[in-house]
């Protein structure tokens, strides 16, 4: 029998995925769990294992094609009849799909029916109508409707995937178009969701890391080498036990505390920002935060990363810092209550005891939900991760 392979559920609301390869040929023989595709969703490069041991007789989509979820993407042979497991029937990470009443494949925006189409075409005067004004091939739709009956829906459906002509330039001179898709597309997706959620704020402040940068410097000498952001994360894991409010969000009328202290590390790659996210901070050292966040970043970077790596954040920090700049008003990543941006580290002169002095200066921004918590809280909350990584002794000479 021929068992057809879909694309999964992965959940995260991904609708669609893009071919990036494929791991084996038509009329090859696979095993079962054996990767068979790699696919990239907006959030990161997946391979797909063999749910059957069989031969490969259909591959139905190619590198670049953008395949909607319950779509098939491979037919298998196998060897004998089977009854489906309940993976398959539920859907999900691991499972599959019931069988869809049409599958469609998108192509460069093209529109190619993968089931085999009913001799007789099923549609109403008004669909045929409205198909010769759409100018849609109405023979090379499946319907959706009773018994196969194509509907207007079918229609505008075909409408929306067929190719369209757009000119490379405009009335000033020659454009180049650049599609809005992976982690772009879902950045954008999240940022927008967050302005019309959110009643964003910023608060900016400075911290005197001037003796923090000492105690790295130590540690440096002493061999390791650590950032300032494992220091800015222990700061951080304090004060939101402090002040729990800015580890929350908003459900309705409730305002969710969470009790763990999962925080999210925005990562510049070249497919945009990508935030995996540090679990359990509070229960970490600092070494432990230090290597995990650099391994995390690593695979953000190479579009390795796990899904499960990039969900259950309850607190983000991104740093603008690295690349430049010292102030920033960043969007909060829904649906928690506050963000945090940290800037580059400048010399400053201050005045200290009636005395001029350099120190080294760390820009702060803290974007939070005014419907959740006041500015006062905020200010508290930056105060508290000042007065940490300005005590070293007491804070991290402990780790």
């Amino acid at each position: 029998m021929i068992f057809q392979f879909k694309l999964p559920d992965i959940g995260e609301g991904i609708t669609e995925a893009e071919i990036v390869e494929w791991l084996v040929k038509e009329k090859e023989n696979v095993k079962e769990d054996q990767p068979i595709i790699k696919i990239e969703t907006d959030k990161a490069v997946v391979e797909l294992p063999s749910p059957h041991k069989g031969k490969i007789v259909k591959l139905y989509c190619r590198k670049g094609d953008v395949i909607k979820v319950g779509s098939v993407i491979a037919g298998i042979e196998v060897k004998e009849k089977r009854k489906k497991t309940g993976a398959e029937k539920a859907g999900g990470v691991v499972g599959f799909l019931e069988e869809a009443s049409s599958v469609v494949v998108v192509r460069a925006k093209k529109v190619n029916s993968v089931s085999k189409l009913s001799p007789k075409i099923l549609a109403l005067p008004s669909v045929r109508e409205l198909s010769k004004e759409k100018n849609i091939d109405i023979s090379s739709i499946k319907g959706s409707g009773l018994g196969g009956r194509i509907t207007k829906e079918d229609i505008l459906k075909a409408v929306e995937a067929k190719p369209i002509i757009k000119k490379k330039y405009d009335l000033y001179g020659h454009i180049n178009r650049i599609a809005l898709k992976g982690a772009r597309k879902t950045i954008a997706k999240k940022m927008l969701e967050s302005s019309k959620k959110a009643a964003s704020v910023t608060h900016i402040d400075e911290i005197d890391v001037t003796d923090l940068a000492k105690l790295k410097e130590v540690e440096h000498k002493r061999g390791i080498k650590i950032t300032y952001l494992p220091y800015i994360i222990k700061a951080v894991v304090l004060a939101l036990k402090k002040y729990p409010v800015i580890n929350s969000s908003l459900e309705g009328d409730e305002i969710i505390i969470k009790k763990y202290y999962n925080i999210g590390i925005a990562v510049d790659t070249k497919d945009g920002l990508i935030v995996p996210v540090l679990k359990g901070a509070d229960k970490k050292d600092l070494y432990k935060i230090a290597k995990e966040i650099a391994e995390l970043a690593d695979k953000a970077r190479n579009r390795t990363i796990d899904l499960a790596d990039l969900k259950g954040s309850s607190f983000t920090i991104t740093n603008i810092g690295s690349i430049g700049g010292l102030y920033s008003t960043p969007i909060i990543n829904p649906p928690e209550a506050a963000i945090l941006a940290l800037g580059r580290i400048m010399e400053k002169p201050i005045v200290m005891n009636d005395k001029v002095i350099i120190r080294k200066i760390l820009p702060a921004s803290l974007t939070f939900d005014h419907q959740i918590l006041d500015g006062a809280e905020a200010a508290r909350f930056i105060n508290k991760v000042k007065s940490l990584l300005q005590n070293t002794k007491e804070v991290f000479n402990k780790k």
